[in-house]
């Protein structure tokens, strides 16, 4: 029959057992879901030993476990690595989704729920293709190694510390990851960037203790006003960041690939209306999508303490912590930019501020050459299964195993994703796009094929 055939076949199956997985409310950033990851965990295990792959569970110390699973008799043929995530973002703010966020709706053709499109539906597309493999020939024609964690929506912490230990374990010729985009509606796009992040968590301490602002205000230094001169002494009024040597190591886009992103059929007032804006304000001197792809950017997430809650206390808290991250781009470092960072927030702290600066997720921006076998591999299967030559372009988020599969693995990664630009990633009424999950499920049957000679 064909693994075309059969996963044509099975198509609604397939979307049924995707709703399945959905139902898991498997968020990694809230510790009172600790047994719903385990669970998604325990599914995808079981899942993957159905479909007749050798599959078991890696525990994190203090982290969610990572689903591993392999199929690794093609004697001579080559071994990819297919990576994603199983666990998810938070659902708030509840009230602005249409349908419960884990009891997966189709309406018209989309299927809307928390973690549709990142990343349960696209790491379960890829599933999907190797069952068409394995159920209809028996077996694969190429040696193939699966990684699901736990915990990239929280920074990947646990995956690149085990990673550095046993990168041996997943050694390959080749990675594919389908976790991010399209540029738009029946366009396909491989990424060839990605930045990295640097997240950390700055704490400003005053006094002892809470004090009336009444008695002391104006004598002891306030964390909350202290907090806000840092976070406003780390930008300039060019939208530069003021860290020292920020932008030393910052290689800019080849002409080639800033003109083929000029190319592109980006609107400037369709962005502002996508995201509600009224202005896009950012790094003078620079295209949104530069900003977006090819910029370092410094932003503040969240402030807390003191009084934040109805009607007034007066009161000059001890204590404020600051939620800061950093995008990173080719060839900026985590760790050389997290130290210039923490000197110059110290340097920006009042007199009488103490300041900690801790790192909560850390990881190194990713570039790829379109032009290596498997990309151009994947760029021929667009063609085929998505009608149209894929666009390359880069992304502004980050996925940290990457980096490590470029460092330590030294292999070339796919950044194929079958997302659409409007499927509210991170936000209420997330959704995946059904016609992209069947097309992506072909998409890698497809590809396996062409990389396995």
């Amino acid at each position: 029959m064909g693994a075309l055939d059969y996963a044509r076949q099975h198509r609604a199956r397939f979307v049924d057992e995707l709703k399945a997985l959905l139902r898991i409310p498997s968020i990694s950033t809230l510790p009172d879901h600790r047994n719903d990851i385990l669970q998604a965990a325990d599914w995808l295990l079981a899942h993957l030993r159905e479909l007749g792959m050798t599959a078991e569970l890696i525990p994190l110390n203090g982290g969610h476990p990572m689903v591993y699973a392999q199929w690794m008799q093609a004697p001579n043929r080559p071994t990819v690595l297919f990576y994603g995530h199983y666990d998810v973002q938070p659902v708030d703010p509840l009230a602005e989704w249409t349908s419960p966020p884990f009891e997966p709706t189709q309406r018209g053709e989309d299927l809307f729920a928390r973690g549709a499109r990142d990343d349960k539906g696209q790491i379960f597309a890829i599933l999907k293709a190797l069952e068409a493999y394995l159920k209809d020939a028996g077996r694969l024609p190429l040696n193939v190694k699966v990684l699901i964690e736990g915990e990239e929506e929280i920074g990947s912490p646990g995956i690149s510390r085990w990673m550095d230990r046993h990168a041996r374990k997943l050694a390959c010729n080749m990675a594919w990851v389908s976790d991010g985009p399209m540029y738009a509606r029946d366009q396909p796009s491989i990424l060839t960037g990605l930045r990295g992040l640097l997240y950390t968590e700055v704490e400003v301490r005053g006094p002892a203790h809470d004090l009336h602002s009444g008695i002391y205000g104006g004598a002891v230094p306030n964390p909350v006003n202290a907090v806000a001169t840092i976070i406003a002494g780390l930008k300039d009024r060019r939208g530069r960041v003021t860290v020292p040597r920020f932008y030393a190591s910052v290689r800019d886009p080849s002409p080639e690939e800033k003109a083929s992103w000029e190319r592109l059929p980006f609107r400037e007032e369709e962005f502002m209306r996508e995201t509600g804006s009224t202005a896009a304000p950012g790094e003078e001197g620079f295209s949104i999508l530069e900003r977006r792809w090819s910029r370092p950017t410094l932003d503040a997430h969240g402030i807390a303490g003191g009084w934040t809650g109805e009607g007034s206390k007066t009161v000059i808290p001890a204590k404020v912590v600051a939620k800061i991250s950093m995008r990173l781009v080719p060839d900026q470092r985590a760790k050389t930019v997290l130290r210039a960072f923490e000197k110059k927030v110290k340097q920006l702290a009042p007199p009488g501020i103490e300041v900690e600066v801790r790192e909560l997720a850390g990881g190194d921006p990713v570039l790829v050459m379109p032009t290596v076998a498997p990309i151009q591999a994947a760029a021929r299967v667009a063609r085929a299964v998505w009608g149209a030559d894929p666009v390359y372009v880069r992304e502004g988020g980050s996925i940290p195993p990457v980096t490590k599969f470029d460092r330590l693995l030294k292999v070339p990664t796919v950044l194929f994703g079958f997302g659409l630009p409007d499927d509210n990633t991170h936000g209420p009424n997330e959704k995946f796009h059904l016609p992209n999950f069947h097309r992506g499920i072909e998409t890698v049957i497809q590809w396996v094929e062409q990389v396995a000679g």
